[in-house]
């Protein structure tokens, strides 16, 4: 279904294939399709990386479930982000990419095309369902990005402190390689939402017209001072949604009628708050429901440890070392290196009621303490292999973010376990899935001042967003010293039991088209409009 997108006959089936293809896949799924995201195709080769010589061993994952209630955290240790550098090339002429083609992203070309011309666009997701079924509705597809003026008088690198949801949509039978996406403004009304600034989230289509945006609200207080390349006073952060409408018609798709309500702030225990770190993280809401726990609602987000920042102490399970390995760090020379200001995680919610406007907290279902600072947009992913379901945590996360004595590049990290709550076994024993191009053998670097000796991609493409089928979409940051603001070309990567390989027959050369969000679930039928 995706490895031709550029062939449109093959990206849609018609509704009665489409049926015995859903029934054919209910009855070896052995549970309802729509419980689990449509599957990826299976890597060519189903192991994970031998040990690399040199290198500690990773850390040992069991991915048994646990209730998601209890009070187990997986652990992205030391031991695991090691791996990035032992499946490293350390020999590659200085600046070209270090990393296996299998969880290399193919490079993006410079002349990459401008999705808008009023508007830089980057974090993007798909209309859902809340099994993460992206959704056609009417006739019309609509995805949802953070956006910020091109023309406003302030550079791309302040869009962060701008940014507000807008929206786009075209024809379900658009052709991808031809047909652009049409804006259709600020999602919000001005002034209308939680906050000054509206950072990522996840959008469900609810019963009939009804949709909930889960958003992060972000309150900053010196907008026009870091406009003016000064400013610094930590904003607030709380998780919000805005229950609206969704309209389609002949012209095209529009929303109206939001109320907004503030969901949670962090509770400072396991959630660090800004007075315990002007830095903290707390954002990306991404709602699902779990089969395995019928009737209730959950949410993954973004969270860093609770504690005053500078804090935390560095412990033997951070590490994740096998007793005995001669290469492993000890605990004082990884606590004196800094690396406590590090402390990651992946929180939990659970919906306390049918309308989703009151949550509670759960332990974080991962901790990366010591190792990095930053797992954005965490999502869950479930596809059956071999009759049962494995669930996938997906996260983003930068280099520079990593603590001392860790390299990783930007792009997307997967863990895989047996329930949303588990002992998490990183993809491919590092938690590397798919990277920018990047010599992993040289210092990290951030996109607004790469260095000239680096790979000219190491900064090509972030805040990945993983599909039904595998497919992973990013926005454009910085290619070969151009900065972006537009939609990536989507790629696909294809993974079983934690193992995952980058699928280069997909498109061309590996790269869909640019903004390829198909949808695989049609609500309301095709409209009344060709």
């Amino acid at each position: 279904m995706h490895k031709h997108p550029q062939n449109r006959m093959l990206r849609w089936r018609p509704a009665a294939a489409a049926l015995a293809a859903a029934v054919a896949a209910s009855a070896f799924l052995a549970v309802p399709s729509a419980q689990a995201n449509e599957p990826s195709d299976p890597p060519a080769v189903q192991q994970m990386p031998a040990p690399a010589p040199g290198f500690p061993l990773p850390t040992g994952h069991t991915q048994q479930a646990f209730d998601p209630a209890s009070d187990f955290t997986s652990k992205w240790t030391r031991a695991d982000a090691k791996q990035i550098m032992a499946q490293s090339d350390s020999t590659v002429t200085p600046g070209e990419n270090s990393m296996s083609p299998d969880v290399t992203m193919p490079e993006i070309p410079q002349d990459f095309p401008t999705m808008n011309d009023d508007v830089w666009v980057w974090d993007t997701w798909s209309l859902t369902d809340e099994n993460a079924n992206q959704i056609s509705y009417k006739g019309w597809d609509v995805i949802f990005s953070l956006v910020a003026d091109r023309h406003a008088g302030y550079g791309f690198d302040q869009r962060h402190w701008n940014a507000r949801i807008g929206y786009f949509f075209r024809k379900t039978n658009a052709d991808p390689a031809k047909d652009k996406w049409n804006y259709g403004g600020h999602l919000f009304l001005d002034n209308t939402s939680i906050g000054n600034t509206e950072w990522s989230g996840s959008t469900r289509l609810m019963q009939g017209d009804h949709v909930n945006v889960f958003y992060t609200a972000t309150t900053f207080y010196d907008i026009a001072q870091r406009n003016a390349g000064g400013g610094g006073i930590a904003p607030d952060a709380a998780i919000a949604k805005a229950l609206g409408n969704i309209h389609a018609d002949k012209n095209g798709v529009t929303f109206d009628g939001f109320q907004h309500t503030k969901l949670l702030e962090p509770d400072g225990k396991m959630y660090q708050t800004k007075a315990q770190n002007p830095g903290f993280a707390f954002r990306d809401p991404y709602t699902f429901v779990d089969p395995a726990h019928p009737g209730k609602t959950y949410m993954v987000f973004e969270g860093n440890t609770g504690g005053t920042r500078g804090d935390y102490k560095c412990k033997d399970e951070d590490l994740g070392y096998k007793p005995g390995d001669p290469h492993a760090e000890n605990v004082s020379d990884v606590q004196n290196s800094g690396a406590y200001y590090q402390t990651a995680n992946v929180g939990l919610a659970v919906a306390d009621n049918k309308d989703l406007t009151k949550w509670s907290f759960l332990p974080p279902i991962l901790s990366a303490n010591c190792v990095n600072d930053q797992t954005e947009r965490p999502q869950i992913f479930i596809q059956n292999e071999g009759g049962k379901n494995k669930y996938y945590l997906f996260t983003i996360s930068h280099q520079f973010t990593y603590a001392a004595g860790m390299r990783g590049p930007d792009g997307v990290y997967g863990f895989a376990g047996d329930g949303i709550r588990s002992d998490f076994q990183p993809m491919n024993n590092s938690g590397l899935a798919l990277g920018s191009p990047t010599d992993l053998n040289l210092a990290a670097n951030a996109p607004e001042s790469p260095s000239a000796k680096q790979n000219g991609r190491q900064f090509q493409a972030y805040s990945h967003y993983v599909q039904p089928g595998g497919l992973v979409q990013s926005f454009i940051d910085n290619v070969n010293g151009v900065r972006g603001g537009s939609l990536s070309p989507t790629v696909k990567i294809n993974f079983r039991n934690g193992v995952s390989q980058v699928d280069r027959s997909f498109g061309r050369n590996g790269l869909g088209p640019f903004g390829y969000l198909p949808t695989n679930v049609r609500v309301g039928g095709e409209g009344l409009y060709k």
